[in-house]
């Protein structure tokens, strides 16, 4: 009988997948098992720590629903959600950068048409606009375009109760010279939940909870990689420590005041997607 010491432990513990007949599962068990071994002998996890942090993740996994993923807030604000983005994006350069997803995309909004209002609160005007386009710089007709952000009291419809059904979010189409159009308000800055294990981690771990102004863009076209990405504003005080680890410097833009009879602010992106067989 083979006798299991501290010198042993963690090879005999892999050894108990050796029957794993999917390579890519075997490859990740054996890997977390190696690296959370590894993690706990290297700070020399106590017994109440580590029963700590069982009750934060089960404290985590109780505060999911239909409208808030905890885990992946976690995953945020760890900056997990981000490795996997930069591993996950394998045409920088020739692509718009990714961003990530975040806790708050909802599927199912009504589409809207071409230029349409999609603010149902009171803010700060804008005008979004641009071209939707492929690795050659021709146009891509016919792009579907969702986007999503946070009311002017730093709170995305999911969250608050006395925002109208749908509000700030759009779903529309390129039109056929690849051009897409939409107004809504300048976004804010506004914190992540924090009411829940993920901002009592934040807190007592020094850290703020705040996110720089963004609107999310997730585009989608027959053919072509779909991407998830956000536009974040140029003046926010908080774009360069985002609490997500979600900014890059190519997703940065300018909010340009336009005046008149009714003064807006006026950002115009490109958009470019890579054809699948590209990737």
């Amino acid at each position: 009988m083979k006798v299991i010491t501290s010198d042993n432990l963690t090879e005999t513990v892999l050894d108990s997948f050796s029957r794993c007949t999917d390579p890519r599962t075997k490859e990740i068990i054996i890997s977390l098992v190696r690296h959370l071994h590894d993690f706990a002998r290297e700070v020399a996890l106590t017994h109440e720590e580590w029963r700590h942090g069982i009750e934060f993740l089960t404290a985590t996994g109780k505060r999911c629903d239909g409208i808030r993923q905890e885990f992946i807030l976690l995953s945020d604000t760890l900056g997990l959600s981000s490795v996997l983005d930069a591993i996950n994006q394998r045409h920088e350069g020739e692509s718009t950068q990714s961003s990530l997803l975040g806790p708050f995309y909802r599927d199912g909004v009504k589409e809207v048409e071409f230029g349409a209002d999609i603010a149902r609160t009171e803010g700060e005007p804008a005008v979004f606009h641009g071209r939707v386009l492929d690795g050659d710089g021709k146009p891509v007709p016919g792009a579907l375009i969702e986007v999503w952000q946070t009311a002017a009291n730093g709170m995305y419809e999911g969250q608050d109760p006395d925002q109208p059904e749908g509000n700030l979010r759009g779903r529309f189409k390129s039109n056929a010279a690849g051009e897409y159009a939409f107004r809504s308000l300048k976004p804010t800055s506004y914190p992540i939940p924090t009411d829940g294990p993920v901002g009592r981690m934040l807190v007592a771990t020094g850290r703020h909870p705040m996110r720089p102004a963004h609107v999310h863009f997730r585009i989608q076209a027959q053919g072509y990689e779909t991407i998830t990405t956000a536009l974040f504003s140029s003046g926010d005080p908080y774009v360069g420590s985002d609490a997500v680890f979600g900014v890059k410097s190519s997703l940065v833009v300018d909010y340009v005041p336009q005046e008149g009879k009714e003064p807006y602010f006026d950002v115009e992106r490109d958009f470019v997607l890579l054809a699948k067989e590209q990737t």
